[in-house]
Parts: C-alpha cells; sequence; structure tokens
C-alpha cells in the first residue's frame, strides 16, 4: 500500500516536463491519476521530452504502475473544456482529493514584455492560461472534496512570481504567477475548515526537456551561478515537494509557498 492508495488525482499540464514527473510521482505513491493537457502528445515536440515508442502518453506509464489513469485533451484557459475534463475524469476515476494545478505557461521571448511596455494581448493571454486556469480547475474539484471532508490542493508558482528579472522583461508571466501566491494564501483559508489543505510550488531554474534547450543556448552557467547550490533543478526536485504536499506529511501546513529554486539569490 502506498501512501496515497485509494487516493484520486489530477495533474494538469501533465503531458511532458515536470507535470509530468508530478503524475508519475503520484502514481508511484499509489493513486490514480486524471491528466489534462491541451495535448497529450506534446513530448513529441521535444527531443528530450520523449517518452518512448512503448507508451503513447503520460497514461499509459501511469497504467504501468498498478494504477488507473485516464487522459483528457483540454484549453486550461476555457472553463467550459476544464469543467468537462474534470467530469470525465471524476466519471472514470471517482471523486478527486489532490489536484496539481500546473497547466500554464508563457509567451513571447524571455527578454520582451518589459513592465513598462507589457503586450496587453498576451499578458491577457498568458493571465488567463496561468490564473484564470488554476481557478477554473480550483473550482471544478472543491464541490467534491468539501463533501468528502478532504482535499489536497497544489498550484504551481515560479520564481518568476517571486523576484522580478533583472531588466523587469517578461513581466506578463510573472505577474501573473506572482497572482497565483496571493490566491492560493485566499484560497488556503477559505478551505480550511473543510480539512482542504492549500498549498503552492515555486519551481525556479529546472532542467526539464524543453527549457535545457533554453539554458544551454543562453549558457547553462549564467542560470546555476544565481543559485546556492551551483545547479539546475530537476523535475524529481519538484515531484519530492509535491510528494509532501499531497501526502499526510504536510496536514499541517497550508497556505504557503514552497521555494524548489536550490537556493536562487540575485
Amino acid at each position: 500500500m502506498g501512501k496515497l492508495s485509494g487516493k484520486v488525482a489530477i495533474v494538469t499540464g501533465a503531458a511532458r516536463g515536470i507535470g509530468r514527473s508530478y503524475a508519475l510521482r503520484l502514481a508511484e505513491l499509489g493513486a490514480d491519476v486524471g491528466v489534462i493537457d491541451i495535448d497529450l502528445k506534446s513530448y513529441l515536440h521535444f527531443e528530450k521530452e520523449k517518452i518512448g515508442e512503448k507508451y503513447e502518453s503520460v497514461v499509459d506509464e501511469i497504467k504501468e504502475l498498478g494504477v488507473k489513469s485516464f487522459g483528457v485533451e483540454a484549453d486550461i484557459s476555457e472553463q467550459d473544456q476544464v469543467q468537462t475534463a474534470i467530469n470525465k475524469i471524476v466519471g472514470h476515476l471517482g471523486e478527486v482529493d489532490i489536484l496539481v494545478a500546473n497547466a500554464g505557461g508563457g509567451s513571447g521571448p524571455i527578454s520582451g514584455n518589459a513592465a513598462s511596455e507589457m503586450d496587453l494581448e498576451q499578458l491577457e493571454t498568458v493571465m488567463k492560461r496561468n490564473l484564470n486556469g488554476t481557478i477554473y480547475s480550483v473550482k471544478a474539484v472543491v464541490p467534491g472534496m468539501k463533501k468528502k471532508g478532504y482535499g489536497k490542493i497544489v498550484t504551481v508558482t515560479s520564481i518568476a512570481g517571486l523576484q522580478s528579472t533583472y531588466k523587469g522583461t517578461y513581466s506578463h508571466y510573472g505577474v501573473t504567477k506572482a497572482a497565483i501566491v496571493s490566491y492560493t494564501k485566499y484560497l488556503a483559508q477559505d478551505l480550511g475548515p473543510y480539512n482542504i489543505t492549500v498549498n503552492a510550488i515555486a519551481p525556479g531554474y529546472i532542467g526539464t526537456g524543453r527549457l535545457i534547450e533554453q539554458f544551454e543556448r543562453e549558457g547553462v552557467e549564467n542560470y546555476t551561478n544565481q543559485t546556492a547550490l551551483k545547479r539546475l533543478g530537476t523535475p524529481e526536485d519538484c515531484a519530492n515537494v509535491i510528494e509532501f504536499l499531497t501526502t499526510n506529511l504536510s496536514d499541517y501546513v497550508t497556505g504557503t509557498t514552497i521555494h524548489v529554486t536550490g537556493g536562487v539569490v540575485k
């Protein structure tokens, strides 16, 4: 019996990268895992994200671990699609005990969107993807958690939501990720009486199959030199924190943000 045997988890944005590592870790702990992503085969677009010809998607990887899994393609920025996707997962796996609201992302180059010159169209897109998508996911699972009198919600912010870039660029992404930190605090107070914990994870420079290409182009040392540990993080480093936040180890932890940054200093 794993720590999460008998539990149902949903991870959004789990087709590849950090989200995939979250989904696999929850499955290893015994949870049945629902996967939501805009493209369940998005790993095919990145050479270092490929999962092997044996599997069609992370859903197949999860099932091989001896638990149930069900995947749905949906745009996290569209509330109707999120609700429909979660309804389908509940229909196949049961009411949700754990939500990792991981889906999100930025747009445009890192050197763009300086705070005083923010592209408002890109801001709206990223706001819907990051903050709105998180809210839509939470609203869809909370009624079932309240009925159970139990729930673990993990939101996903970023180092960009904790501090600015050197020149104040990529601000459209950073402000939406900062908003998730605030939302997490409010949500924890709201849901605490129902025995539902809400915490955020803030990854730093994580060497996913997609991001490692960017780090290598710009010089890995430019990122590792900013950390106390002098290395990039791994998806597994982040999954370790997800394990803590979704098991009984964190039963008295709520409304907080855990930095998984290797001790970034500026």
